[in-house]
């Protein structure tokens, strides 16, 4: 068969497949907010940000006197601001090859470069989850060990459909390896001979190299330096951001650190009862003994998400605990439902002035080329660009986990 000159849409169908393909967190996070921005308000584009309303929370009523609830909404933005490419060129002879030779040699490895930046932006969303279980350090290397995710996802009522894992190299071995063990004769099998987790425990299991390490602050040990009762905060006053600041002592941590308060628990967020472990919390950010975290700290009504320890009314000089060693750096692996996080991929626009531009969508990815030609070499010089945004839009869906 006679080989045929390669245009821009050919090339930037090959290459949003292959992007595509390398993905892993982003095939496993909410992908439902693209349509959002091709929506028009009063005849203009939305812009590069969209809200996204959280769900609101109710107390149940005992007896038969109504007692009529406000419904109190919060809301969240996802903001389509990561721009990323890659450029490269071919000659004319390089255009007239078969698409699956330039593929290999060169559009496909400059997708997995793009494909590896995205599911990092995804990953790095680690620092906004508050859930760590396990032993900060610690490889995975039993069924105990990842069975604490799931077990903490329960406690926490996070819905059982959709549960996805992401491992470091070093922590899907480590599990892997247990998996050879078993009597189960194709989990055994999969393990062995293909190097593959699959799904353990109704979570569905992959291993990146992406998975992102942490590096914990100067001085993990510290004390609230205020007066926080429960009048302190109400979920009305932080519903959009639920993040709390505070005053500090003797403490420095950075954004993304796990920690404790003393007397403080974590709650079940149905029934609001004391799950008898210690509530975390992630930074947002510190600075001078001024210390932003996620979550707020809720100590009643239907949005409670502490339960402060019978005979404490302030937490003034109670005790701060981070996860980890001071000034050392730890795996992120994450366990979550596809609704913790969400990825934006959106269409750049063709501009005006500008040849043969080629814009194509696969599966929620969106990816345009532009060629550049260069008469005098006879090369043309291609731009692949994408555009997305990333967004953790409910952290409460998802964990960290070490082993043990």
């Amino acid at each position: 068969m006679a080989n045929t000159t390669l245009t821009a849409d050919i090339i930037a169908k090959e290459a949003v497949m292959i992007l595509d393909n390398n993905l892993v967190m982003a095939k496993q996070v909410f992908r439902g907010y693209e349509n959002e921005f091709d929506k028009k308000v009063n005849g203009y584009n939305v812009g590069d940000t969209i809200s996204i309303r959280k769900p609101t929370d109710y107390t149940v009523r005992d007896g038969a006197v109504m007692a009529v609830q406000d419904a109190v909404e919060g809301k969240t933005t996802i903001v389509v601001n990561q721009r990323k490419g890659v450029d490269f060129k071919f000659s004319s002879q390089d255009l007239t090859l078969k698409i699956e030779d330039l593929s290999e040699r060169i559009i496909k490895p400059a997708m997995v470069q793009l494909a590896n930046q995205v599911d990092r932006d995804l990953m790095g969303l680690y620092k906004y989850v508050p859930n760590w279980v396990g032993t900060a350090g610690q490889t995975i290397n039993s069924y105990a060990d990842f069975a604490l995710g799931p077990q903490r996802l329960d406690e926490y009522a996070v819905p059982e459909d959709g549960r996805s894992a992401v491992l470091s190299p070093a922590d899907h071995w480590g599990l892997l390896g247990s998996q050879t063990a078993l009597y189960i004769q194709d989990a055994a099998k999969g393990a062995y001979r293909n190097g593959s987790l699959g799904m353990i425990g109704g979570v569905d299991t992959y291993m990146s190299q992406n998975v992102p390490t942490h590096l914990v602050g100067s001085d993990v040990s510290g004390t609230v330096n205020q007066s926080i009762t429960s009048a302190t905060t109400t979920y009305a006053s932080v519903k959009d951001s639920m993040q709390q600041t505070i005053t500090v002592a003797s403490l420095n941590l950075n954004a993304g650190d796990v920690f404790t308060i003393a007397n403080v628990n974590a709650v079940n967020p149905v029934s609001k009862a004391d799950l008898g472990f210690a509530k975390q919390f992630t930074v947002i950010s510190y600075s001078s003994n001024t210390l932003v975290f996620y979550p707020a700290m809720i100590w009643s009504g239907a949005f409670q998400n502490v339960a402060v320890a019978s005979g404490t009314s302030d937490l003034n000089t109670a005790a701060i605990t981070a996860v980890g060693t001071a000034a050392t750096n730890y795996r992120q692996n994450m366990m979550f439902t596809k609704n913790a996080f969400a990825l934006v991929s959106v269409p750049l626009v063709s501009p005006p002035g500008a040849v043969d531009v080629s814009r194509q969508t696969y599966k929620g990815t969106s990816v345009r080329v532009i060629p550049v030609y260069d008469g005098v070499n006879d090369e043309s010089a291609w731009r692949l660009d994408i555009l997305y945004g990333v967004k953790a839009i409910d952290p409460r869906l998802a964990l960290r986990i070490s082993g043990t």
